[in-house]
């Protein structure tokens, strides 16, 4: 099925027995393949990195449970969401030396 990624935000998720899943709010897309593997269901602003990754396990649905989108999704009976690793952020980089004694 072929959908701009633009179409698929705020649209309705529904599973193939009629229940409302939630409302997509935004899709992640795997940059090495460049298709969608995720749709979000809430904004993952977390506090923390645990908060962050109770939202991504939680509120995300992995695309490839997606059966059809028209105008609204439906997705598998129960939904696969743990499937895919979490990917890591990156720490920090810590400044140059030279601009950490810079006047």
């Amino acid at each position: 099925m072929t959908v701009k990624v633009s179409q698929l935000l705020g649209m309705d998720v529904y599973t193939d027995n009629a229940e409302y899943v939630g409302k997509v709010f935004d899709a992640i897309i795997d940059l090495q393949t460049g298709e969608v593997s995720r749709l979000t269901l809430e904004p993952i602003r977390a506090i923390s990195k645990d908060d962050a990754k109770r939202i991504f396990r939680e509120k995300t649905i992995l695309y490839k449970s997606v059966k059809a989108v028209e105008r609204i999704i439906i997705v598998g009976n129960a939904p696969v969401r743990e499937e895919e690793p979490m990917p890591e952020p990156e720490a920090a980089k810590p400044l140059p030396y030279s601009a950490r004694y810079r006047r």
